[in-house]
């Protein structure tokens, strides 16, 4: 089942298919933000959307018909998991296509996640590592209740990249989801 957000956007579970436009959109996300050059190792990381299919969960946002964004969900042990705590759900790369990037898109994806959450037994929280230098991603993690878990910050090894985490506890209320 498909979940409908603003303008007309859904997010559902990413197939083969999808895979070409989840790496473009995360390449031109990183690269044109200026986060990372080109021959960065990490842009290898972002590139292989096959690898994270099979050991996480891919997820895009559509709108007619076409992926406008990708988001990662993992949780504590898988192999994509870099700080999720046994009773988290984590999720990582959360990429919105330039092109409709203020649209609203991410706040609906992360919106959904923290449904979809509830709706998962076990789990009591969310939390997302964030660069520093990603300002934009922070005040939306904010807007929506996320809150810095300073204690679980960490560098990335072998580079002086600090990467914060944002951690947002689900409380007992149980919001509908309908992400499959």
């Amino acid at each position: 089942m498909n979940v409908a957000l603003p303008a007309t956007v859904t997010l559902r579970r990413a197939v083969p298919a999808d895979f070409p436009e989840v790496r473009r959109i995360t390449r031109d996300v990183y690269l044109q933000a200026g986060h990372f050059a080109a021959d960065h190792p990490y842009m290898s990381v972002l590139a292989d959307v096959e690898h994270r299919a099979e050991h996480a969960e891919v997820w895009v946002a559509e709108a007619a018909g076409k992926v406008v964004a990708a988001v990662t969900l993992t949780f504590a042990g898988q192999p994509y998991s870099e700080i999720a705590q046994d009773g988290e759900l984590e999720f990582r790369m959360l990429a919105v296509d330039p092109a409709h990037q203020g649209s609203g898109v991410g706040r609906a994806v992360v919106r959904e996640i923290v449904g979809h959450a509830r709706q998962l037994p076990g789990i009591v929280a969310i939390s997302i590592t964030s660069a520093t230098f990603m300002e934009r991603a922070h005040g939306l993690y904010r807007s929506l209740g996320f809150h810095r878990a300073p204690q679980r910050d960490w560098y990335v090894p072998g580079e002086d990249v600090l990467l914060w985490v944002f951690r947002l506890g689900l409380g007992s209320s149980a919001a509908a989801s309908t992400l499959t």
